[in-house]
Parts: structure tokens; sequence; C-alpha cells
């Protein structure tokens, strides 16, 4: 078999494995790459050739919402949010993978698009819980004045997994933006623990089998947890904490550091809150990590405790 089930492999974009939808192809000398011209929102602007409309759109200030889009990560068009409307196309287009081409005449803003990202935000909140996806996907709910209690119908209901004390699976809040599937697979970790089962209302995150996490190719990297949007995936102390009402991520400190374990040379970002580890990430702009880690970096930190 080709492709792995459930890879999203249907939905994936003619841009290349590892190319980010935020930047131009790296080592492509885009410092000598010829240039398209375009206009986004009435403006003419030069853009590399090979840039994606949203990465364009970013860098003349043009805020634009994502979910399933990650810029270490190859474009797979699950989310819809990112649509821009394109002239002389019958669809919005997803610009997260969408390339520029010479004359292009994009509306990042127009009614049209503005309705499509509301209705996106409807339809994701009113079937699963987001209530932990952070501020920013709280700001675009308002901004686009979605109103989730307008659709009704079926809701993903699941009970937490809590198999161990390093992270937890809360599938009542997955969007499947297939982050976690990618980051797994050949973006990053290559173990190919999880995959997209089932269909429609159906469809979950599934180890092979739907086998227990501890019985499956997890090798517990954690970088699953990096790149959920919504917090579907989470360290095992952060629902702990939420459990308890004592989460306050507005008080927390983040350290940047060196993992200490090898000489790999990879950045930690540790988060604390009241003097104790609470997470541990890495930035996505280093050189040696792009966001990703081991399972020693991510979670072997108890012995910097007191």
């Amino acid at each position: 078999m080709s492709e792995r089930p459930g890879s999203g492999s249907e939905f994936m974009s003619t841009v290349s494995p590892g190319v980010s939808a935020g930047t131009t192809r790296p080592g492509s000398g885009s410092e000598s790459m010829s240039t398209v011209s375009i206009t986004i929102d009435g403006r003419r602007v030069d853009a590399p050739e090979g840039a994606t409309l949203l990465s364009v759109a970013r860098e003349q200030g043009v805020e634009v919402p994502t979910l399933c889009q990650l810029d270490t990560l190859t474009p797979v068009n699950t989310c819809r949010l990112c649509v821009m409307e394109l002239e002389g196309s019958r669809t919005l287009v997803p610009s997260c993978s969408r390339s520029v081409e010479e004359g292009m005449v994009v509306h990042t803003a127009s009614e049209r698009v503005r309705h499509s990202r509301r209705m996106v935000l409807e339809l994701l909140a009113s079937s699963v819980d987001l209530d932990r996806a952070g501020p920013e996907l709280t700001g675009w709910m308002e901004e686009y004045g979605a109103d989730p209690a307008r659709m009704s119908g079926e809701r993903v209901v699941e009970e937490p997994r809590i198999h161990d004390e390093l992270y937890v699976r809360d599938y009542s809040r997955c969007i499947l933006c297939y982050k976690c599937v990618e980051v797994c697979g050949t973006e990053a970790q290559h173990s190919f623990a999880i995959t997209v089962a089932g269909r429609g209302y159906g469809a979950r995150i599934s180890t092979e089998y739907d086998v227990d996490l501890t019985e499956s190719a997890c090798v517990y990297c954690g970088n699953c947890i990096g790149v959920c949007p919504t917090g579907a995936l989470v360290f095992r102390t952060e629902w702990d904490h939420r459990e308890a009402g004592t989460w306050s991520p507005e008080t927390q400190e983040v350290t940047r550091t060196v993992c200490s374990y090898c000489g790999i040379g990879c950045n930690l970002e540790l988060h604390t809150q009241d003097g104790e580890i609470v997470k541990v990430t890495s930035p996505l702009d280093h050189d040696v990590t792009r966001g990703n880690l081991c399972i020693k970096g991510r979670f072997g930190y108890d012995y910097l405790r007191p």
C-alpha cells in the first residue's frame, strides 16, 4: 500500500513534504528567485514564485486565521479557515497551500470569505469542545461573529484517555486537523503510531487497531502535544491543574534552555508555575528541533524538582 490509511493524503497539496506554508522553499535560493505580481486586497505586490498566498498575505501584515496549518508541516487543507477569494475561481481557495501565480487578484476578507470562516468556526465549536483552544481562537470567534448555538446536531462525546503520567488524550476536543498524525509520521517522528480512522462523526484519531498507547508504536516523544491547537492532547500536569482549577498560564514563566541529556543541543522552553515545571515545549524557529523533542527532552524534567 503506497499511502497509510487516514494519513490525509487525499487532502495533500502539491507543496513538497516539509515545505513550510508560511515561508518560501528552504534552500531554493530565494534571494535570486523570480517573482510574480499579484493583487491582495487592492494592493499590488511582488511575491516569490512558489510562495503561498498565506505567506504573502502575512508578509503584507494581513492576519489570516488558521488551525490545521503550521510553518513546519506540509499543508493538508483540512480546517478551511484560511480560505481566500480568488477572482476567477469558482470556490474559495485554501491560502495555506495555494501557490501564487502571475496576475492573481485575491481578497482576504470579503463578505464571502468572512461568511465561510464564520460557518467553519460555528460548525467546529458546535461539534467539539473548544474551551481550551486558547485566546486566539476565542478572538476569531468574536471577530467573525461566530455563534455555535445556531447549529444543532451530534456532538463528539468521549471520555478522556488517561493511561499514564505523561499526557492525556481528550478527543472530545479534537477537530481532526491532522497535525498530530503528520508530526508522528513523515514530517518528524516517523513512528506512525496514530492515524485517522472511521468516517463522518465516527472519524477519530486512533492507534493501530485502537490498542492502548502503551501497546502501540508510540515512543512518547510528545510532539503531537506540541502541535495540537485545541487542547485535545495535553501534558498530564496541565490536565491535573485544569481539573483542580489551578491552571494559570498568565502567571507562568517561560525559560529557554538547552536539553542536558545528549550533545545534539535541542532547545527547551520550560513553562513554570509557582516554581513547578508544568510543561516543556521547543521553539519552532530553532534549527535543530523545529519544535520537536524526544521523550527525555519533553518529559524528563523530574530531576529538576527540589
